[in-house]
């Protein structure tokens, strides 16, 4: 049998309007882990869809061989049935059933029509020793953290003897611990002799878990490297993906910091549904106009706890504290009245929190400050399309027209989007909560780009990433939270990943 377990010849698949994927070839070698690469829309996850039947044969051009046969999948479980299993970014869990019930969701183990739940759970109970989760299968899907969650897909898709696994996006809302215990199970997987296609924009990831990895741009195959032999550095795919050398992965800036504009005080939250549990413990911080203030911290320090707090109180309970805006106190206790006040917050979950995706462009960027269009309770639409057109042009935003449906651009160019809505505010304080989470690189300096900007317009920025590199890159000041206390106040000339590291790891003393 060929070491080649999958070809994909000329691929080409079209939407009204749009080629997203234009003669794209891909060869994965039996038993290998092999990963994708691309910018936000390069045509990464169309091409895997095209692969398990989600886009069936005869709706694009070009031929897949898989294990030396052509094969014409006109569904998802055609694509099962030979053994391809794609695990979407997307998880496709349902909250309120079990773990086992997850597990064999359309795929009952049945005596006579009924159910035989012993041999259900038994065989679940397997599954997970596999994928190393110590969680009774009797659990509900709800009370799983992400990365759990994650872990269940992998169990669901080995219960179909899975050949060759596709994985989107797998580590995007996995903390470190997560996302390293996925890639060893990877690794065992290859090991068994199961091919893995990972799509991913954590590069650092793809350089310690990939054999070959295929770089895409613009719907087109720019190139297959060999992990191995091709001395890979994450200099040269960044190049491939974004089709320039990006000298830096941030651009230059020099910030002009002036007078305090917000001072947060002796701030307190109390969880809202386990009672008596402080998240956030007597913090106090001050941002300054022109100023790019970082927050960081591990998983469950409190970070989003905490801004979401303060941009009226759109979380927590019994929150005590004061804030001062420009010198003076002010109450902000509902959204609309922080709002008022100057303040935004981009939520870190752009898809649920963020951002309406079945409406177009338009309606989302006039969301937050739909009183400045208004007349007498009536919108202006000519008024709210020329707003949002701008925004499309100034901020770059990819789309044919500020009528397209959100929920379709890139991940890159939704949050753009995000970011348009609240400038449209006209804040003085920006809160941005994980700017460039699940975008790629090419974005991500685009995101960057945009914030210098705000900062140099006069806005005091606070930004909160689990990304460390990122922090140091672009933050003129950083704060450190530990189990929700503030632990550390470091300079951008003074910061580093290892003293950083040492606050977000301080025991309270």
């Amino acid at each position: 049998m060929s070491d080649v377990i999958l070809e994909m010849r000329s691929i080409t698949k079209t939407f009204p309007g749009v080629k997203a994927l234009s003669d794209v070839t891909l060869q994965v070698q039996r038993g290998e882990i092999h990963a994708i690469c691309g910018e936000n829309g390069a045509g990464k996850s169309t091409l895997m869809k095209v692969l398990s039947g989600v886009y069936p044969h005869g709706s694009y051009d070009g031929d897949i061989v898989y294990e030396g046969e052509t094969v014409q999948f006109q569904g998802i479980r055609d694509s099962e049935h030979r053994g391809i299993v794609i695990i979407h970014q997307e998880l496709a869990l349902i909250p309120e059933l079990s773990i086992a019930e997850n597990i064999f969701l359309g795929n009952e183990t049945a005596t006579n029509g009924l159910i035989d739940w012993n041999a259900t759970n038994a065989r679940a109970a397997k599954l997970l020793d596999r994928v190393g989760l110590d969680e009774n299968v009797t659990s509900r899907i709800v009370t799983l953290g992400v990365g759990k969650q994650q872990l269940v897909e992998i169990a669901k898709a080995l219960s179909k003897e899975v050949k060759l696994l596709i994985l989107d996006e797998p580590t995007a809302a996995l903390n470190d611990d997560d996302s390293e215990h996925l890639l060893d199970l990877l690794r065992g997987l290859r090991d068994e002799g199961i091919t893995c296609v990972i799509i991913s924009h954590k590069l650092n990831e793809i350089a310690a878990i990939a054999d070959t990895t295929t770089v895409i741009r613009d719907g087109k195959t720019i190139q297959a490297l060999n992990m191995k032999r091709d001395e890979v550095t994450e200099e040269k795919i960044i190049s491939l993906m974004v089709g320039r050398d990006l000298e830096h992965r941030f651009p230059e800036h020099v910030s002009t910091v002036g007078e305090e504009v917000l001072r947060i005080e002796n701030w307190t939250v109390h969880s809202p549904t386990q009672m008596g549990r402080v998240v956030v413990k007597d913090v106090s911080m001050t941002l300054r106009a022109g100023e790019i203030v970082g927050l960081a911290g591990l998983m469950g320090a409190g970070r989003t706890e905490l801004a979401m707090s303060v941009f009226g109180h759109s979380w927590g309970t019994g929150i005590t504290g004061q804030l001062y805006k420009n010198g003076k106190p002010i109450e902000a206790k509902t959204v609309r009245s922080a709002i008022k006040h100057g303040l935004a917050y981009a939520t870190e979950d752009r898809k649920r929190f963020g951002l309406n995706l079945i409406e177009d462009i338009k309606r989302n960027v006039s969301a937050a400050a739909l009183g400045k269009l208004a007349t007498r309770g009536w919108v202006n639409d000519n008024q709210e399309f020329a707003t949002a057109e701008g925004f499309r042009k100034s901020m770059n935003i990819k789309a044919p027209s500020v009528l397209s449906i959100t929920g379709k651009l890139s991940g890159g160019n939704q949050q753009k989007v995000v970011l348009s809505k609240w400038i449209f505010t006209n804040p003085d304080v920006l809160i941005l909560d994980e700017p460039t989470r699940g975008i790629d690189v090419g974005a991500k300096f685009e995101i960057y780009t945009i914030i210098n900007k705000l900062a140099d317009e006069g806005k005091a920025i606070l930004v909160i990433s689990s990304e460390l590199p990122e922090l140091l890159g672009i933050c003129d000041r950083i704060y450190a939270l530990s189990a929700g206390r503030l632990t550390g106040e470091v300079a951008r000339a003074d910061a580093t990943p290892e003293r950083l590291m040492h606050f977000m790891t301080k025991e309270q003393e």
